[in-house]
C-alpha cells in the first residue's frame, strides 16, 4: 500500500496561479516582484515534490442535471470509473464513484420542469466511495437499455436518461414499443474507454443452496449465459453466470458444504464489466467434472455433477465422510511448530480468522470428542496462548487458536485421511515449498523480453501491518520471488529491483527499469484499511496510461487461479506507474487487514498461487494477448 498525496498541492497550485495572473510592474513594484518570484519558486519546488507522491482518492468537484435533455453531468478531480444501477420502489437510478470522496452532507436538489424525474440527491455512500441518484417520480419507470452513459474524459461523464414513462402506459398498452424494465435492473460500468456501451445484467441472483445431488442458484429475469471451468490445479470449479448481478439480499457468501466432493461454496460477484456472478467450489483435485444448466422456468441454475465423473463409492474423496462419526482422539502442540489433530478416521475440515474472538477457527464436521478428551498443555513458552475445543452439535468439533505474541499461523494441511496440522512461526517471515501438482504456463522464447518485477517497501518501511503483525514488506517479496522464478522457467529474463529487506526509494525502482530497457513494469503490494474492518478483502490492480491491457490480464487470470474477492482494475497516478516508460501495474494482492486475506496470504500455498496467477497474466500480455 503506498502513502496518500497531501492535500496541500491544491493549495500551493492555486497560490501558483495567482501568482502567474499578477502583473510585473516597474518602480517600486520591482523588489515586491522579486519577492513574488521567490515565492513561485518555492510553490514551483512544492508543487514538484508533490508531483512525486501517489494520488489520494479523488473528490467529486460539481455536476449538473439539464432538464432539458434529461442529462446529468459530474466532474472529478481525478479519473473515475463510475458503476450505476437501476433500482425501483421508488425507482431511482444510483451512480456510485469509487475512490472519491463527496466531503460534505447529503444533498438533496428539486428537479423541475423534467416531467417524471423527482430530485437529485448527493452524498458519500461509504469512506471511499460519492453517491448520486436520479429519483423519479411516484409512478414513472426507464428503460435501462435506453440510459445512455458517456466518458467526456476520465474527470468528466455525462448520463442521459430516456424520457420517463408512467407505469400504467407501459404496462397496459402493448403497440406502445417500450419495453418493461425488470425489477432492479442494474446498469455497469462502462470500462476505461470513453463511449462504451453501457452493459446491461439481465439476471439478478437471490443466493444459492445446497440439493441432494448438487447445488441450486435461485435467479430472476433472463437466463443467464452459463460457463463452467476448473482452476490449474483443479481444486476449484467455477460456474459463471454472464450478464448476472447479485441482489442486495444476496451479498458474497461462502458456505460449508461438506458432501458430493465439495467442502464449501462461495458465492460472489466477480467482475462488474461484463457483470458476471460466480460460484466456486472448493474440491479434491481427482473429483470430477460438473455441468450447469437453466431450469425451463427460469426460476434458476442446476448445478450438478457430470454424469459418469464422480468418484467411485470404493474410493471416496477425502471431502466425503463415510461411516459412523470421526472421533477426535487428540490435540497436541508438536515441537512448538506444529498443532497436530489425530482422527480415528476420514478428516474433513475448514479453518479461517473468526471475527468475534479473534482466534483461527478449525471446523471439523462429522466429528466429535473421545470421552474424556482432554486438549494441549500450553506453558509460558507455547506458541499459543490458549485452544478451545467445543462440541458444537452432535455432528461438529470447532477448534479455536490464539497464537502468542510474535507467533504467526501458517498453512492448515492435512498429511494424512486421519490427521491435520496447523502450522505455527515465531517471529520472522518463513517460506515454505508450496504444493504440488502446479499449472503448465506457456514458454516465450523470446529471450529479449525483460520484465521488471518491483516488491513495495523494503527495509525500516514495513508498509502495511496487518493482522497478527503479518508486515506487507514481506509478503511481496516471497510473491515476487515466485513470480520471477515461474517467469525465468518460462524463457523470459526478470529483475527484481529488491531481493532481500533493503530500503529503496521509488525513483531508483524506475530509473532500474530504464537501464535494462523493461518490457514491463510489475509491482506487487498488499492493501490496507483499519484493523477495525476485517470485511474489507479482495484484490485491486492499479494502471496509468499504457499499462491497461497488462493490469487486465494479470486481474483476470489472478481471479481464475485464487479465491479472492474482486475489487476491479483502476486507474491510479502512483509515482512508478506515471514515470516508468513501458506499460506499468501495481497489483495489489489482498488486504493484510481482512480477516481472509491476511490469512490467505500468510499461507505458502496461496502465495504461490497468487504468484502463478500473476506470471500467467504478464506471460499473456508479452506473447500479445492468447
Amino acid at each position: 500500500m503506498l502513502p496518500k498525496k497531501t492535500s496541500l498541492f491544491g493549495s500551493f497550485l492555486a497560490v501558483y496561479l495567482v501568482l502567474l495572473t499578477l502583473p510585473a510592474k516597474a518602480g517600486k513594484l520591482l523588489q515586491w516582484n522579486s519577492k513574488k518570484t521567490s515565492l513561485f519558486a518555492f510553490c514551483l519546488a512544492i508543487y514538484i515534490v508533490l508531483l512525486g507522491l501517489p494520488a489520494q482518492a479523488g473528490k467529486l468537484l460539481q455536476w449538473n442535471f439539464d432538464s432539458r435533455q434529461n442529462q446529468l453531468e459530474f466532474t472529478t478531480d481525478e479519473g473515475v470509473q463510475p458503476r450505476a444501477q437501476l433500482v425501483t420502489n421508488p425507482t431511482r437510478l444510483v451512480i456510485d464513484l469509487p475512490g472519491t470522496k463527496y466531503g460534505r452532507k447529503q444533498l438533496i436538489e428539486p428537479i423541475v420542469n423534467a416531467p417524471g424525474v423527482k430530485s437529485l440527491r448527493v452524498g458519500q455512500f461509504d469512506p471511499q466511495t460519492a453517491r448520486l441518484v436520479v429519483e423519479l417520480s411516484p409512478g414513472y419507470m426507464i428503460d435501462p437499455n435506453q440510459v445512455k452513459f458517456e466518458g467526456v474524459s476520465p474527470r468528466r461523464w455525462r448520463i442521459t436518461l430516456p424520457t420517463p414513462i408512467q407505469q400504467s402506459e407501459v404496462q397496459g398498452d402493448s403497440t406502445t414499443g417500450v419495453p418493461v424494465p425488470a425489477p432492479s435492473s442494474p446498469v455497469f460500468n462502462p470500462g476505461p474507454l470513453p463511449s462504451a456501451p453501457l452493459p446491461i445484467a439481465r439476471t439478478q441472483v437471490q443466493g444459492f443452496q445446497v440439493t441432494g445431488d448438487g447445488f441450486f442458484i435461485r435467479t430472476s429475469g433472463a437466463a443467464p449465459q452459463i460457463q463452467v471451468t476448473k482452476s490449474f490445479d483443479r481444486r476449484q470449479v467455477y460456474v459463471e453466470l454472464q450478464g448476472a448481478i447479485l441482489t442486495r439480499n444476496a451479498r458474497p457468501t461462502d458456505t460449508l458444504v461438506n458432501q458430493l466432493g465439495v467442502s464449501r461454496g462461495i458465492l460472489s460477484q466477480s467482475r462488474p464489466n461484463p457483470p458476471t456472478v460466480r460460484l466456486t467450489l472448493n474440491v479434491m483435485p481427482n473429483s470430477g467434472e460438473w455441468q450447469a444448466s437453466s431450469t425451463p422456468d427460469g426460476s434458476g441454475v442446476i448445478v450438478i455433477p457430470r454424469l459418469g465423473s464422480t468418484p467411485s463409492p470404493d474410493t471416496p474423496s477425502p471431502d466425503v465422510p463415510i461411516g459412523r462419526l470421526n472421533t477426535i482422539r487428540s490435540v497436541e502442540i508438536e515441537g512448538d511448530r506444529q498443532l497436530v489433530v489425530q482422527s480415528s478416521d476420514r478428516l474433513t475440515f475448514s479453518g479461517n480468522w473468526d471475527r468475534a474472538s479473534g482466534g483461527f477457527r478449525i471446523v471439523l464436521p462429522f466429528s466429535k470428542l473421545a470421552p474424556n478428551f482432554r486438549g494441549p498443555v500450553l506453558t509460558a513458552t507455547s506458541p499459543l496462548l490458549q485452544v478451545k475445543l467445543r462440541q458444537d452439535d452432535p455432528q461438529t468439533v470447532s477448534i479455536v487458536a490464539f497464537p502468542a505474541s510474535g507467533v504467526q499461523l501458517g498453512e492448515l494441511s492435512q498429511p494424512s485421511i486421519q490427521s491435520l496440522i496447523l502450522q505455527l512461526r515465531r517471529s520472522g517471515f518463513q517460506t515454505i515449498p508450496s504444493p504440488t501438482p502446479r499449472p503448465t504456463f506457456p514458454r516465450v522464447p523470446n529471450s529479449r523480453q525483460v520484465v521488471i518485477i518491483d516488491p513495495g517497501h523494503g527495509g525500516p518501511d514495513p508498509g502495511a501491518v496487518g493482522i497478527r503483525g503479518i508486515q506487507e514488506k514481506e509478503i511481496v517479496l516471497d510473491i515476487s520471488t515466485r513470480i520471477s522464478a515461474i517467469l525465468e522457467q518460462q524463457g523470459v529474463s526478470t529483475v527484481m529491483t529488491r531481493t532481500s529487506d533493503i530500503d529503496l526509494d521509488l525513483a531508483p525502482r524506475v530509473e532500474l527499469a530504464d537501464r535494462v530497457r523493461a518490457t514491463v513494469f510489475v509491482s506487487i503490494h498488499a492493501n490496507a484499511i483499519s484493523m477495525a474492518r476485517p470485511e474489507v478483502n479482495g484484490l485491486e490492480t492499479y494502471y496509468y496510461d499504457t499499462g491497461y491491457d497488462l493490469a487486465r490480464m494479470i486481474h483476470a487470470s489472478v481471479l481464475q487461479t485464487v479465491p479472492i474477492r474482486d475489487r476491479g482494475v483502476r486507474s491510479a497516478r502512483f509515482y512508478v506507474l506515471r514515470k516508468s516508460s513501458m506499460p506499468s501495474v501495481l497489483v495489489e494482492t489482498g488486504f493484510v487487514t481482512g480477516a481472509e486475506d491476511a490469512a490467505n496470504l500468510a499461507n505458502s500455498a496461496h502465495r504461490q498461487r497468487m504468484a502463478e496467477g500473476i506470471a500467467r497474466g504478464i506471460l499473456q500480455y508479452i506473447r500479445g494477448g492468447g
